[in-house]
C-alpha cells in the first residue's frame, strides 16, 4: 500500500484536510489583515460559500474517478469517504448561510433579498444539500430504497449547478474560483459519459458459418 493510499484511507488524515480550510480564516483575522477586517463577516461569508463548493465537486468527482480509473486504489480510498465529504459540504454550507445572515442584518432583510436570482439559487442549493445530508445514512436508503435514493441524490447535480451561479452572481467581479471548481468536474462527467457510453455499445456481430 502506497503512501498516498494509506494517507487517504486514514479518518484523522481525510477529517483534518475537510476540518482544517474551516480554521484558515483565523490566521488574516488574527494577524491584523486590513482587508479582511474590514469587512469579516463579508471575507467569511465568500470563504465558507467556496469550501462548500469544492466540498460538493469534490463529492461528485468522486464516482467519475473510480470509473474512469478502476483499477487505481487511490480513487478506492478516495470513494470511501463519499458520505463524509457530502455531508462536509452540506455544514459548511450552513455556516456560509449563518454569515449571510449576519451580512444581511438578520431575517428581515433576508427575506426581502430573497427575490434576487442569486440568493435564491444558494437557497436552493442549501435546501437541496439539507435534503442529501439528511437521507446520507444507511436508514434512509432502506426506507426510501435503494432506486428512489439514488435518483434523490442525483440532485446534488443540480445543487452544484445552483451553487456556481450562486458563486459567480454574488459578486460584481466574476469569481475565477467558480471556474477553478467546477469545470474540473464538468471535465470529469463528460469523460464518464463518454467511457460508459462505449462500454454500453454492442460488440460486433461475429460471422458464424454453418458446416457445407
Amino acid at each position: 500500500m502506497g503512501i498516498l493510499e494509506r494517507l487517504l484511507r486514514s479518518r484523522v488524515f481525510v477529517l483534518a484536510l475537510i476540518v482544517l480550510p474551516g480554521l484558515w480564516p483565523a490566521w488574516p483575522i488574527l494577524s491584523g489583515n486590513p482587508t479582511v477586517l474590514a469587512d469579516p463577516s463579508k471575507f467569511l461569508l465568500h470563504h465558507f460559500g467556496f469550501v462548500a463548493c469544492i466540498l460538493l465537486a469534490a463529492v461528485l468527482s468522486l464516482s467519475p474517478l473510480r470509473i474512469l480509473f478502476p483499477k487505481s486504489r487511490v480513487a478506492s480510498a478516495l470513494n470511501r469517504w463519499r458520505r463524509t465529504v457530502g455531508v462536509s459540504a452540506f455544514f459548511y454550507a450552513l455556516i456560509h448561510l449563518g454569515f449571510q445572515l449576519i451580512h444581511e442584518n438578520g431575517w428581515p432583510t433576508f427575506w426581502t433579498d430573497l427575490r434576487k436570482p442569486f440568493l435564491l439559487a444558494g437557497v436552493t442549493t442549501f435546501a437541496i444539500l439539507l435534503v442529501l445530508a439528511a437521507t446520507s445514512f444507511n436508514a434512509a436508503v432502506r426506507w426510501i430504497g435503494g432506486r428512489r435514493w439514488k435518483n434523490l441524490h442525483r440532485l446534488a447535480y443540480l445543487a452544484a449547478a445552483l451553487a456556481a451561479y450562486h458563486q459567480a452572481a454574488a459578486r460584481k467581479i466574476f469569481p475565477v474560483q467558480v471556474l477553478w471548481i467546477f469545470v474540473p468536474l464538468a471535465a470529469l462527467e463528460l469523460a464518464r459519459i463518454v467511457v460508459q457510453a462505449r462500454k454500453s455499445r454492442p460488440g460486433p456481430a461475429i460471422a458464424g458459418g454453418g458446416r457445407g
